[in-house]
């Protein structure tokens, strides 16, 4: 058997203009509604760099002109609008890089300002009140063991007022007349929440302590009417829990808490997200099933649940049920599909597209097929093949790309670098191996610590999978990855040689000892729960760091970061490459001016894919004949 021929400069050329072309199809996210629905903020990239923009909202077909707020040259990561209307909050990425300030906008443009965060300091935008007037801003500790703080602020005055303090805290949600606020603390994979009265100082657990999980989203609402406590909070939890589920607990004065109730749960999927109405009467759910997303509303009253189907994409995200509970507006997307804002009507489920993309080129881009396989251990992975339109009958090159967090997940989503690949004649295999979120909690902690090792398999397992599947020639399989994808890139090849011809790691530690000591306090602190104690489990996290073995690595190898990234500092990919270098091993680096951890620049974003696309098809081009 044979396998194909390496891609013609022509196809890569065309791959690379395919690449530029996706690219430039700018999408829209993170929307956040008026009180009346009427109108919509949210950020968009369509000037090469994210912005906030605002729009109305036409049922009738029209498409309304979509109006920029510019703050600043610095990407915007988020929007929120005040419950009155008369402010905007925005988080922007001061220089691009990882540390975000927080500014404030009226709808018109007028008094714009920032009111906390600049190059030194990190401040975080957080929810506004109910009510509208003031709005959470919130403060990590900014040296090891200091801790976070959060505030109120005043759009008008600038104004903070503290508000709450803790390890690794995020105040979640605010009760409309403040007296209640919702906070979430803890390490990455055992967060849990607490409800505070502010009028008594007390702190309430939200779920019994003691059981293992996380709850990552919460909010406050009246309670539906007959049930004890004048508010309710509802969870998205999987403490105590095979999967995420929607949990509700009542709360009232005085200390009073009723006990906790599970009141959605499904067997095949896991409650991703979940919003309220005001009176919290119409809750929204969010499920994700094996990356794929469903929408339901319930009745708070009667507990009833309503799929709303005809999603226009594969997957949703950031979605907000109005205040009056009449619509939803979220984000969708799919393989085929760039990020655009859809809005859907509660009462007959009629989806109007809000945002449009620009027209995508007529070539067909790849629909990935979700692939099941099993890990060395017998564990049951997943992963979606993007097969390359030439190679669908006999082994071809392949590039198994490796997704960051670890808690992350790799779903059907627009992705410019994977149909670039395919259409350059290499394969795309993206699995969640052990560690990945949307598969329960047992999954999302099977890497934890020493489970470090069992991911390592994963990855040799997914090579397996694509060799004895016909779909891969063992001689041309490339690993790559972005931030904790990287990491895991640059383990595949010291921990495992032999098994990859080359490699591509985008922002990965290289050192998890030097990724300690280097990265923001607040990164570091709440890493402990994956990786381990940089101190009492030094050892692990020596044993388990690819640079002492660099030696091994023996493979074209392409490292990637960003200038101002001090997630993963720039100096975990600085010394891999230097001591590559120093072994005359080879190795190629680029540098990303202007950018921190994610990559928010169109220029930037074609930079990279065209700089990984010259190579994998660079280091994969041979072929033999077994």
């Amino acid at each position: 058997m044979t396998t194909h021929a390496p891609a013609a400069p022509a196809q890569v050329d065309a791959a690379a203009a395919l690449a530029d072309a996706l690219v430039d199809a700018w999408g829209s996210w993170g929307p956040n509604m008026t009180p009346d629905a009427r109108q919509v903020a949210f950020v968009s990239d369509r000037s090469g760099v994210p912005q906030v923009y605002i729009q109305e909202v036409v049922l009738d077909g029209a498409q309304p002109e979509a109006r920029p707020l510019r703050l600043s040259d610095d990407p915007v990561t988020a929007v929120r609008w005040a419950a009155d209307s008369g402010w905007l909050t925005v988080e922007v990425a001061t220089g691009g890089g990882v540390r975000t300030a927080v500014w404030v906008v009226r709808p018109d443009g007028s008094g714009a300002r920032r009111v906390a965060g600049d190059a030194e300091t990190h401040a975080e935008l957080g929810p506004w009140t109910r009510s509208g007037h003031r709005f959470v801003v919130t403060f990590p500790g900014a040296a090891e063991g200091g801790p976070t703080r959060c505030y109120l602020a005043d759009p008008a005055t600038g104004r903070l007022d503290p508000l709450a303090e803790g390890e690794l805290i995020h105040v979640l949600d605010v009760s409309l007349e403040e007296r209640f606020i919702v906070v979430r603390d803890g390490g990455r994979g055992q967060q849990f929440v607490v409800v505070v009265d502010r009028l008594t100082d007390e702190a309430l657990s939200v779920l019994p302590p003691g059981a293992t999980g996380s709850t990552d989203v919460a909010l406050i609402r009246p309670a539906p009417e007959d049930h004890s406590g004048p508010v309710y909070v509802y969870l998205a939890s999987d403490v105590g829990l095979p999967r995420r589920q929607l949990i509700g607990v009542p709360f009232g004065p005085n200390g009073w808490r009723g006990e906790p109730r599970t009141l959605a749960a499904r067997d095949d999927a896991e409650l991703e997200f979940v919003d309220a109405d005001d009176a919290g009467r119409l809750l929204l759910l969010v499920w994700n099933v094996a990356g794929r997303s469903e929408l339901e509303l319930m009745d708070t009253a009667t507990g009833g649940r309503t799929p709303i189907t005809g999603l226009p994409g594969l997957v949703a995200a950031d979605p907000v049920l109005s205040r009056d509970g009449s619509s939803v507006v979220l984000g969708v997307q799919g393989p085929t599909r760039p990020r655009e804002l859809w809005q859907v009507d509660t009462t007959t489920h009629a989806w109007t597209r809000v945002t449009h993309s620009p027209p995508l080129p007529r070539q067909r881009l790849v629909v990935p097929r979700l692939e099941t396989f099993p890990a060395r251990d017998g564990l049951a992975l997943t992963g979606w093949l993007y097969r390359a339109p030439g190679h669908l009958k006999e082994p071809g090159p392949v590039a198994l790309y490796l997704h960051g967090g670890p808690e992350a997940q790799e779903r059907p989503a627009f992705s410019p670098q994977h149909q670039a690949l395919a259409a350059a004649g290499i394969t795309v295999f993206a699995p969640n191996i052990r560690g990945s979120s949307g598969f329960g909690r047992e999954f999302v902690h099977a890497d934890d610590l020493t489970g470090r090792y069992a991911a390592f398999a994963d990855v040799l397992a997914a090579a397996d999978h694509l060799v004895a599947t016909g779909v891969a020639d063992p001689a041309r399989i490339a690993v790559t990855g972005r931030s904790y994808g990287g990491y895991l890139t640059l383990a595949s090849l010291a921990f495992s040689p032999g098994v990859f011809a080359a490699g591509v790691d985008v922002c990965g530690m290289s050192d998890l000892v030097t990724f300690y000591r280097d990265s923001e306090p607040w990164i570091a602190a709440a890493a402990v729960t994956k990786y381990g104690h940089p101190e009492r489990d030094r050892a692990l996290l020596e044993d388990i760091s690819p640079l002492a073995s660099a030696n091994l690595i023996d493979v074209p190898l392409l490292v990637v970061h960003g200038e101002h990234d001090t997630n993963v500092p720039i100096g975990e990919a600085r010394q891999v490459v230097a001591a590559l270098r120093a072994l005359d091993r080879p190795v190629e680096y680029l540098e990303l001016p202007g950018e921190g951890h994610d990559y928010r620049r169109a220029d930037t974003r074609k930079l990279l894919t065209r700089t990984m696309l010259q190579f994998l098809c660079a280091t994969l081009s041979g072929s033999r004949t077994p």
